[in-house]
This record gives structure tokens, C-alpha cells and sequence, in this order.
């Protein structure tokens, strides 16, 4: 096999809490793709990933954003500094978000929800708004398809995987029967889940697109929040006790 499909640990610390993701890196002889990227700062604590692999950022032939929350596209313009000849893949769905020629549906979303939030979470949700608005936009400069076709590390088909945003993508990776899920599906307690439904902005939509990866029956999918989950013949994840 002459490529590499490796799961990355991104590990930061806010305030308490300790949030760690799982970007995706799809290493073959022609490309070295990055799916996802993290939160706001995060580009030193990828760089040091990425060196364990022999890999630098100036390295990256294309980032992939499943959509444009913060936590998957934080480090992005940053990145993007670093390394101007990287190319930047997202759907034509997300693309306007992520380089903010419309304002973010998850910034709207927090405002909105700003105003209903009881006293004592009016703090935090005033301080979440104001991160969202520290999110560096970016230009995309390829935009995705649902079933386009990358050569990438044997075959990558993109997947549209709309509800926890309307242009959210993931990706299969065809000769090694991997999903690489962004948001689609999360793991909570190594069981797969929807990825935060509290905020997910359509819930119907989610469920089906989680169902639509699960039927895939690949032998592995790459989860961002939760780390890497084999199917082992399981279930669907709702008839799971």
C-alpha cells in the first residue's frame, strides 16, 4: 500500500475543560491532504503532530473543511499563512460561510440563542459569541460536490452529510473501507452518536446522513470527536442498548 490514512490527536485546554480532536491525514505519493484543522491557536500544537509523522505544514498540498464550525476551521487562515500554495477544498454549500462573504450560521445560531440563555449562562454564551467572531475566514478555492471523485489515497468519494450544518461533507475512502465523518457521526463512550444535537441546526437531517455512513458498512470510520470506531458487523447505533 503506497499511502498513508493517519488519525491525528489535537489536544487543548479551555479553562476546565480538555477538548481533543481528530483531524485526518491522507498521505500518498502525489498529495498530502488535511481534513479538518481545529480550533482558534491550534496550528502549534498540529505542527507538532504533523512532525511526528515527518510531515510540515509547508508540506500540505490541500486542506478539507467538512463545514465551517470553529473547531474544524480555526487554524485554517492561519495554515493558510504558513502556506500559501495549500489549497482549500469545502462544499459549495459551506463555502460562503467559511470565507464569510455570509455571515456563519453557527454564529447566528449562538446569538440567537443569546437572548433566551438563563442568567447564569449569559456569560458563557457572550464569551462563545465573541470566539465565533475571532474565527479567521478563508478562501475556498475549490468547492465540493456531493459524489466527486478525489484521486487521493486510492479513491476518495465526497458525501454530503447535511444537518449539523446544510454543506456538511464527509469522505470515503474507497480501497481502505474508511469514513472520515467530521461531524456526521461523533463517539461518546466509543458508541457512535450525533455530533452536539443541541446544536446540531437539522436534527432530521443528521439522523438520516448518520444512517446513510452507517449503512456504508465501512470497516473503519475516522470520527472528529471520538477518535476511530470499527463496525465489526455491529447494529445500527440506534437499535444499540
Amino acid at each position: 500500500m503506497d499511502y498513508k490514512i493517519l488519525n491525528l490527536c489535537l489536544r487543548m485546554q479551555f479553562g476546565d475543560t480538555d477538548n481533543t480532536v481528530y483531524p485526518t491525514l491522507l498521505w500518498d505519493r502525489d498529495n498530502i491532504v488535511l481534513v479538518d484543522c481545529g480550533y482558534i491557536g491550534s496550528l502549534p500544537i498540529l505542527e507538532q503532530e504533523l512532525q511526528q509523522y515527518g510531515v510540515s505544514i509547508e508540506q500540505l498540498t490541500t486542506l478539507v473543511l467538512t463545514h465551517h464550525d470553529h473547531d474544524h476551521m480555526g487554524a485554517a487562515a492561519d495554515l493558510k499563512r504558513r502556506n500559501p500554495n495549500m489549497k482549500i477544498y469545502a462544499s459549495a454549500l459551506e463555502a460562503p460561510y467559511i470565507s464569510a462573504q455570509e455571515k456563519p450560521l453557527r454564529l447566528r445560531q449562538a446569538e440567537e440563542l443569546q437572548h433566551v440563555l438563563p442568567p447564569e449562562q449569559q456569560e458563557f454564551g457572550k464569551a462563545f459569541c465573541d470566539m465565533l467572531r475571532r474565527v479567521e475566514p478563508v478562501k475556498v478555492d475549490k468547492l465540493l460536490q456531493d459524489g466527486d471523485y478525489m484521486d487521493w489515497c486510492g479513491g476518495c468519494r465526497i458525501l454530503a452529510t447535511p444537518g449539523h450544518t446544510p454543506g456538511h461533507i464527509s469522505l470515503l475512502m474507497e480501497s481502505a473501507s474508511i469514513v472520515i465523518t467530521g461531524d456526521a457521526i461523533a463517539l461518546e463512550e466509543g458508541r457512535p452518536v450525533i455530533a452536539n444535537p443541541q446544536f446540531t441546526l437539522d436534527l432530521e437531517e443528521a439522523t438520516k446522513s448518520m444512517d446513510y455512513l452507517w449503512a456504508l458498512k465501512a470497516k473503519t470510520y475516522y470520527c472528529y470527536h471520538g477518535g476511530t470506531f470499527t463496525s465489526k458487523g455491529q447494529t445500527n447505533p440506534h437499535e444499540q442498548d
